[in-house]
């Protein structure tokens, strides 16, 4: 099975593919943009694996939350080069991703959407895979709840690093807090391995982004009544 990774969901981007179980991967150059490294890192990636785009058997993207650039940026170049070799697509989530990563049976994954908010979901491993329980939220840190959450939870994410206050929430809390995990494209392939042996892949023409939220940044009014400047 050899599948292709691409996490663009945070200024951390990266690629990675997926052979057999083995992986290769690539992070994208701090400082630039991802549109104009992701691509290139593409090609090394299967160059170093002796592949082409066409003996793929599909390729899987962080589908979001995360900034909407970058979102794009993925969710781009996975359609493309997906439909040149009429292969699947295999969306991964952002926040499962990082709750795969932080090494947790059930987390809380908290990424920084910026503008004085968070992305939230809390994920719980099963023989399956990782179910996530209820929905991805957005909101500010003082809506997290850390009621229902015992020492058996962790928290992982940069909006533990973003806002403080969450990470000294989460902390009184019981849990474990890892503020370092991001999403990464490793972590998508490997989340996409068995769906993608349960022929769960989507057509190219179906891929969006996962936004959550429809603003890209607050007006000058919002900025003005909370005490920032226009």
């Amino acid at each position: 099975m050899q599948i292709l990774a691409l996490e663009t969901s945070t200024e951390a981007g990266s690629c990675a593919l997926w052979r057999d179980g083995e992986l290769i991967e690539r992070s994208c150059p701090a400082g630039r943009s991802h549109s104009e490294t992701l691509l290139p890192l593409v090609r090394e990636l299967l160059a170093e694996g002796a592949l082409t785009i066409s003996q793929l058997d599909a390729i899987a993207f962080g589908v979001g939350p995360g900034a909407f650039t970058g979102l794009r940026v993925a969710c781009g170049a996975a359609q493309g080069l997906a439909v040149s070799a009429d292969l699947p697509l295999i969306p991964i989530t952002s926040l499962e991703a990082m709750a795969a990563a932080s090494g947790g049976k059930q987390v809380l994954a908290l990424l920084d959407a910026r503008m004085g908010e968070v992305y939230s979901a809390a994920y719980v491993a099963s023989e399956v895979g990782w179910v996530v329980q209820g929905e991805i939220r957005v909101g500010t840190p003082v809506d997290i709840d850390f009621s229902a959450k015992t020492a058996d939870w962790l928290a992982c994410g940069n909006a533990l690093k973003a806002y403080p206050v969450l990470a000294e929430r989460a902390a009184l809390a019981g849990l474990v807090v890892l503020p370092d995990i991001l999403p990464d494209a490793s972590w998508v392939a490997r989340l996409a391995a068995p769906r993608l042996a349960r022929g769960e892949g989507m057509d190219p023409a179906q891929a969006v982004p996962l936004y959550i939220r429809d603003k890209v940044a607050k007006t000058v009014a919002e900025r003005l009544s909370e005490g920032g400047k226009a």
